[in-house]
């Protein structure tokens, strides 16, 4: 029996990536370095930002918070991703629900997190001499306390009403890992409120917040195009392409997984989608970064000269 006194399950069953061995340690390879790749680049830049005096601003303060999430993020699912490539596909009742808890709290932080870091860039942009003052010390510990809290009261409100869910029949998760959408169909009771919630939680952590940043970004563009020189331009747009690539990347990937399902479509053509969001964005975003930045690349080549040998 699980400890959830109203589930008969004590384990679930994971999908594989492939029933061949060869296959199977080519995934282990490439999910091994994308794990190595996300921890140590993510590692580095957070150094790289704590030890350059220089980057002390409110963008890496923001980058610094991403760098966090995602390496909670890939090391809440890869590690267990690795051992069922080698061993039995499959992940306890507890585990599921830990699973289901740090993700959606990493989901949902980075959400938020890229409307603060566009919010930033909007006052860098559009209201250069008040800058300072939209964009103090207090302001940007607020608006990450107000990121790393939201998220944390959803993802406790989420995992709270899967736990009350009874699962008495079926234990084969249509996925790689534990998320939301794909174990409610296993339940035995009824998912209907949490669907809703699903669905909310979309449409404020999602939707709405990319509406924001499509607003910000409306002005920023605006204002880009207002200068002069094709050198300011340059300047100005180089500031911001780097957080709109991975604002692209991580949104269509969210939204298809989670509002979907909510309104009850298939999720089968999903699971690679999240795998993106869940396993190759963390790798990509310090590199997006590093190589897009020419602040982060002089206090990189400053810390690590051997990197540009």
């Amino acid at each position: 029996m699980a400890t959830n006194n109203q589930s008969s399950v004590d384990e679930f069953i994971l999908q594989s990536f492939s029933e061949n061995p060869h296959v199977q340690i080519l995934i282990f390879s490439l999910f091994l370095g994308l794990f190595i790749v996300a921890f140590t680049g993510n590692l580095i830049i957070i150094t790289v930002i704590i030890l350059n005096p220089g980057l002390h601003t409110p963008m890496y303060f923001f980058l610094i918070n991403l760098a966090l999430l995602d390496i909670l993020s890939s090391s809440t699912i890869v590690p267990k991703l690795l051992k069922n490539l080698m061993t039995k596909n499959t992940i306890s009742y507890g585990g599921c629900l830990c699973q289901i808890y740090f993700l959606t709290w990493c989901l949902s932080a980075e959400l938020l997190l890229f409307t603060a870091m566009a919010y930033d860039r909007y006052a860098a942009i559009c209201q250069p001499l008040h800058y300072n003052t939209m964009m103090n010390k207090a302001v940007c510990c607020f608006l990450a306390a107000v990121v790393w809290s939201f998220s944390g009261i959803d993802t406790t409100i989420h995992t709270i009403m899967t736990a009350q869910l009874s699962f008495c029949g079926p234990n084969a998760i249509d996925h790689f890992f534990c998320e939301i959408p794909p174990l409610l169909p296993l339940s035995c009771s009824s998912t209907y409120v949490n669907n809703i919630m699903v669905v909310i939680a979309d449409m404020f952590f999602a939707a709405i917040t990319f509406l924001l940043i499509l607003v910000s970004y409306g002005f920023i563009i605006s204002s880009i195009l207002k200068i002069r020189t094709n050198e300011g331009k340059k300047r100005a747009f180089s500031t911001c392409s780097s957080h709109l690539i991975v604002v692209t990347m991580y949104y269509c990937t969210v939204i298809y997984i989670y509002f979907l399902p909510g309104l009850g479509q298939s999720l089968k053509d999903g699971k690679v989608a999240s795998v993106i969001y869940a396993i190759v964005t963390p790798a990509l975003n310090p590199m997006i970064y590093s190589l897009r930045n020419k602040d982060v690349k002089i206090a990189l080549k400053k810390l690590c000269p051997f990197l540009f040998k």
